[in-house]
């Protein structure tokens, strides 16, 4: 059974902040999807599942600049404050382009998501909660 994005979009809307995040992946799992990646300058996310089958999100806001200096450590303070709740994800975003973050690598199977600079550099590769 192949995934639709209006059942990504509706799994997507429970997500407040990075503490429903695991919940969100064992969601996604579910519908099949393997991985994704999200671009920072516009939200978008290419969804993919077996057989590469894809799926495209929208952009989800208006574009944001992302920074051509990556800055690793406020990248980290930014996502361990929006894991533990504090930031929305807009804001999450706002963060990551401002620290060079151009777009995450999600593969569930593998538990890991890699956030990648704009010359396609990991700048962090972490474990994910499944």
């Amino acid at each position: 059974m192949d995934f639709k994005y209006e059942q990504i979009k509706e799994a997507h809307s429970k997500v407040k902040s990075g503490a429903d995040f695991p919940n969100y992946l064992k969601e996604l799992n579910q519908l099949g999807v393997l991985s994704y990646e999200t671009f920072v300058n516009n939200g978008s996310t290419i969804y993919i599942g077996k057989n590469g089958y894809t799926v495209n999100s929208p952009e989800k806001y208006s574009e944001l600049i992302v920074s051509d200096q990556p800055n690793i450590e406020q990248f980290m303070k930014d996502l361990r404050n929006h894991q533990q709740g504090n930031t929305d994800y807009l804001t999450f975003c706002s963060d990551c382009a401002k620290s060079g973050v151009e777009k995450w690598a999600v593969n569930i199977e593998n538990r890991t998501c890699i956030y990648f600079d704009k010359n396609n550099h990991s700048m962090l590769i972490e474990s994910l909660p499944l």
